[in-house]
């Protein structure tokens, strides 16, 4: 009965219906969007999505009375060096696994789309991916399910809904969707421990555009089964497909798993801010 109680014994409401009133007001917006796209044929773009989200996360901090800085950090030079962090750390978590399947001879490499119309597609892409996920799934939910469960309760929760946007993406099947699906999970976990250390999505954000970035758009492998074009091309030789991740990309890979598992070790251990 207290759990579903509105208010806490403070007078506040509960976080838990914080989280409901948010997706209610998503709700409001992405169903009559939904419908009109189904009408008019048109795609709602990441770009869409994340303006939709940051305008739903605004709406419910303002009815919260709070500011929207509460959610994203303040935008100080603190705020700019955990961006920089989450980018050399995205970076680091691809480049690392890719390095070593050139080293065993399972990669070999071809020049793709070498052009700046392919780098800037790519940093719009995936900015926006990460924008609107990172503002979804480490913004006000994320917050709100910490404030009300504690973090590893918050964390397990996420993970989860983080996976199942995922579990239906191209290529999920077999040995690439079991290993995947670990990957995406803990992935989500990696990114949750980056704002709890954090307070701010800044390093989550960094590391999520960065990792895409350079699985997607600089080396050429899928990212969550999607392919486009690329600065490079990796050339699999006979290699395993749990090894190399195939055409799934290095989120399938048990390499890029383990990788993906120490870094996030190596997090939980330093200092939070």
């Amino acid at each position: 009965m207290t759990f579903l109680s509105y208010r806490t014994t403070e007078g506040n409401l509960r976080n838990i219906w914080w989280v409901v009133i948010f997706f209610l007001i998503l709700a409001a917006f992405l169903v009559p969007l939904i419908v009109l796209s189904d009408v008019h044929s048109f795609e709602i773009s990441f770009a869409l999505q994340a303006v939709i989200i940051l305008g739903t996360s605004g709406i419910c901090q303002a009815i919260r009375r709070k500011p929207l800085h509460e959610l994203i950090g303040k935008m100080d030079t603190r705020w700019w060096k955990e961006l920089l962090i989450g980018v050399l750390l995205g970076s680091a978590l691809m480049l690392l696994p890719a390095a070593l399947l050139t080293g065993l001879g399972y990669v070999r490499w071809q020049l793709g789309a070498f052009s700046i119309s392919t780098i800037a597609s790519g940093i719009a892409l995936f900015f926006a991916v990460a924008a609107a996920e990172e503002l979804l799934f480490r913004g006000f939910i994320f917050q709100r399910l910490i404030q009300g469960f504690g973090a590893w309760p918050a964390q397990l929760i996420v993970a989860g809904l983080f996976l199942l946007t995922h579990i239906d993406n191209p290529g999920m099947t077999g040995i690439t969707k079991q290993i995947a699906s670990v990957n995406i999970f803990v992935a989500s976990i990696l990114f949750g421990l980056s704002y709890i250390k954090t307070k701010g999505l800044a390093m989550p954000f960094g590391l999520h555009f960065m990792a895409n970035l350079i699985q997607g758009t600089v080396l050429g492998f899928g990212v969550s089964g999607s392919k486009d074009p690329s600065l490079f091309t990796p050339m699999f030789d006979d290699g395993p497909v749990w090894l190399t991740g195939g055409a799934f990309g290095l989120e399938a890979s048990v390499l890029g798993l383990l990788t993906l598992i120490i870094f996030t070790i190596l997090l939980y251990r330093s200092p939070a801010r």
